[in-house]
């Protein structure tokens, strides 16, 4: 049958005919701006809720982690309820699911339910997230192209890691209550959620694809995995690593739970993430320079935060400036790959030498700052190039993604990209970065050195800059000479949805 909406004019067909057509994509982009900011519980207040809800730091940290393992584990899946449910359903329960995620989050004060509840939150926002934009992707690019759509998305992907920072700082400090974000997302959510029932239709673009065959058991499998993994390195200092029986138990469980979620994979029909994705030749490369981007991003959190916190005694509305920062070096670095690539043309590993030299800079400026008399204006530079940088590497590596996969394994790649830069590495690198800030600290002390506890503490937190600064440099110089170039005079274009629901249905039809 033929595809009923390829050359058509861009159109919104589940909004009700009283939207004016050209408010109707503004509308729906706004709404993934909102899903974006939602979360269960928000970094910027870590420090309120450790005191009102008598937790530790780790407790917060893991939380919140798990909420960002939750955005990465849907992909494989998206496609398959976009294609079995309408717009409008897909919303309406997506949009329902955060705010009963957000109310119950606020009624409990227990850690393990509290992650659950993160992580489906975070599961939900992706949903709704992906359908808003995958029904204006033909408005933001006629063309299909991806060049255009990725530096566009990050904007809004990134823009609003850095603004819901500062919303939930600013609202923390002037509501004097750490819920007031989540109470200010729900009455968001609320809106939106009567803009969809009552503005918005059902509307069928092909004939529902039956939604079987989903591996709900190998979700879970791969989510566990990960989650344990970054459970050893968020409580591994807290509990002296291998010295607990807890973390030797948790230890001990990480393999074998990776053992069956291997297992399963290969050994189904219709296994979450289908073993030839793993396959292509490339990919380990990106995965590879994913690792790096994570672990030079890490930093920020793990040595800047020390500083910033026990040396200059920054506060939170103080430390909310920074978010500022890093939402004009988000978008400023996503603008600039959209420049580079659409623009210039030129070629996609110097703009990615560029972002890591960005990033490295970053580690060189706050070597030199480790002092306690430093002006905050002079963070803004190293905030600025580190957020400038991670933007370019996000946006080039998911170019690079997207263009050695093919389309039917590209969600399943993102979910394996996920798999590094949705915290695990930063948990790592984090729980690495602890381990030898208390080793050097003491060492200091142990070595008799005549030094104050500042002193110690700055010399550490120097002393690790330089570190990551010498092993950057070598992956620069790696970058430099790496010649792996997907870019040709055309770059594969995102496909209509007809054609990949087409081409689902037959695969399942065969099967």
């Amino acid at each position: 049958m033929a595809d009923p909406m390829i050359g058509r004019p861009f159109a919104m067909p589940m909004m009700k005919p009283f939207i004016p057509k050209k408010l109707q994509p503004w509308i729906y982009l706004l709404f993934a701006i909102i899903f974006q900011l939602v979360n269960v519980t928000y970094m910027g207040n870590m420090q309120q809720e450790i005191g009102d809800m008598s937790i530790m730091r780790e407790d917060a940290t893991f939380i919140f982690i798990c909420g960002v393992v939750g955005v990465a584990m849907p992909f494989p899946i998206l496609f398959r309820l976009k294609f079995r449910f309408t717009n409008r359903s897909l919303m309406l329960f997506s949009v329902s699911g955060m705010i009963v995620c957000i109310l119950l989050s606020l009624t409990t004060e227990l850690i393990p339910v509290l992650c659950i509840l993160s992580y489906l939150c975070s599961f939900f926002k992706l949903m709704a997230t992906f359908e808003a934009l995958s029904n204006i992707q033909l408005w933001i690019t006629p063309k299909r192209d991806f060049e255009i759509f990725f530096p566009l998305l990050y904007i809004i992907v990134l823009g609003d890691m850095s603004a819901s920072g500062w919303i939930s700082q600013q609202l923390c400090y002037y509501c004097g209550d750490y819920h007031a974000m989540q109470y200010f997302i729900v009455a968001l959510l609320l809106l939106v959620l009567l803009f969809l029932y009552t503005c918005t239709q059902h509307f069928r673009f092909m004939r529902p694809m039956p939604f079987i065959n989903i591996d709900w058991l190998g979700c879970i499998l791969w989510s566990t995995t990960l989650l344990e993994i970054v459970w050893l390195f968020t409580y591994g200092e807290y509990y002296n690593w291998s010295d607990s029986g807890l973390w030797c138990n948790v230890a001990c469980a990480l393999p074998v739970t990776a053992f069956f979620a291997y297992g399963r994979m290969t050994h189904i029909h219709h296994p979450y993430i289908d073993p030839k994705a793993f396959r292509y030749k490339t990919l380990g490369a990106i995965l590879f320079f994913f690792v790096v981007e994570e672990w030079m991003n890490s930093t920020h959190n793990a040595l800047e935060g020390i500083f910033t916190g026990s040396i200059l005694h920054y506060g939170m509305l103080t430390s909310s400036r920074f978010n500022l920062i890093g939402w004009v070096g988000s978008l400023s670095g996503c603008l600039f790959s959209l420049w580079w690539m659409k623009m210039l043309k030129l070629r996609y590993t110097s703009l990615l030498t560029i972002g890591f030299a960005l990033m490295l800079g970053y580690q060189v400026l706050m070597y030199f700052y480790i002092t306690p008399e430093l002006n905050i204006e002079r963070l803004y530079a190293p905030t600025f190039v580190r957020t400038f940088g991670y933007a370019i590497f996000f946006c080039t590596l998911t170019v690079y993604l997207e263009e050695l996969l093919p389309f039917q394994h590209f969600f399943m790649g993102l979910t394996i990209a996920g798999f590094i830069r949705n915290s695990v590495v930063d948990s790592i690198s984090g729980g690495i970065y602890s381990y030898l800030f208390r080793y050097h600290v003491a060492d200091n002390f142990a070595r008799g050195l005549q030094i104050d506890p500042v002193q110690s503490i700055m010399l550490s937190i120097k002393y690790l800059y330089g570190t990551t600064c010498l092993i950057g440099c070598f992956f620069l110089l790696l970058l430099m000479l790496w010649r792996v170039q997907p870019v040709r005079s055309m770059l594969k274009h995102i496909p209509y949805w007809n054609k990949v629901g087409q081409q689902m249905r037959k695969e399942l039809e065969s099967e």
